[in-house]
């Protein structure tokens, strides 16, 4: 299934724009609630006034809010941006940890946007488990039910079954078969390149015409 989505998706990678693993670990935590094309368009203005985690630190929080506004919750974005940015600044000498026992001592940021930093910031392997590839890997029954219910569970028991060097890769390709194809309420399983061996088959409209309407050829939210 994995060799399939590697077909299906060349392209596959980290939808969110960035430049160095500061600008990688803001977009993420902006990217909660809301699509990456929504930060794609905030972002360059925050970084050409914020360019690094120390200036970011010393921002005032309502020009920060103004210009994270579009995102959705920007308050509470806002203050975990300006947190985060004040631990990176205590902690690490202003520079983002590269490491995910340090990555997540970071105000805001969970094992899922530590994995995005390692992943495409580091080049370190990580899964980055959000409700795309969490939904997908239920419906592969590639992990019981039980370990369904909790993120990292899942992240470990999906890491047992690749390897490690693959986590990253595997990660993009799973979340953007599920932006574009196997989506949450009606997935286009006549036009799903992994029909034959999902357990899920049926989900969604099984007709080829009716199935490709359903396919997006961006990622949503």
């Amino acid at each position: 299934m994995h060799r399939v989505l590697a077909d299906t998706y060349p392209d596959a990678g980290c939808e969110l724009d960035f430049a160095d693993p500061y600008q990688l670990l803001v977009a993420t935590v902006l990217s909660a609630q809301t699509t990456d094309r929504r930060v794609n368009a905030v972002t360059p203005a925050l970084f050409a006034e914020f360019p690094d985690a120390t200036a970011l630190a010393s921002a005032d929080r309502e020009h920060v809010e103004d210009l994270v506004r579009t995102t959705g919750f920007f308050r509470a974005k806002t203050n975990s941006l300006l947190r985060m940015s004040a631990a990176i600044v205590e902690n690490f000498d202003g520079e983002v940890p590269g490491r995910l026992d340090d990555l997540v001592t970071l105000p805001g940021v969970g094992r899922k946007t530590a994995n995005v930093v390692l992943g495409n910031a580091f080049d370190v392997p990580g899964l980055t488990v959000d409700t795309h590839f969490a939904r997908l890997v239920r419906r592969f029954e590639w992990i019981d039910d039980t370990t369904a219910k909790d993120a990292v569970r899942t992240e470990h028991a999906v890491g047992a079954l690749f390897p490690k060097s693959d986590w990253t890769m595997l990660s993009h390709r799973l979340i953007w078969h599920g932006r574009r194809r196997c989506h949450a309420r009606k997935p286009a399983c006549g036009a799903c390149p992994l029909s034959r061996w999902c357990p899920a088959y049926g989900t969604g409209p099984t007709d080829p015409e009716v199935a490709e309407k359903l396919v997006t050829t961006q990622g949503r939210a």
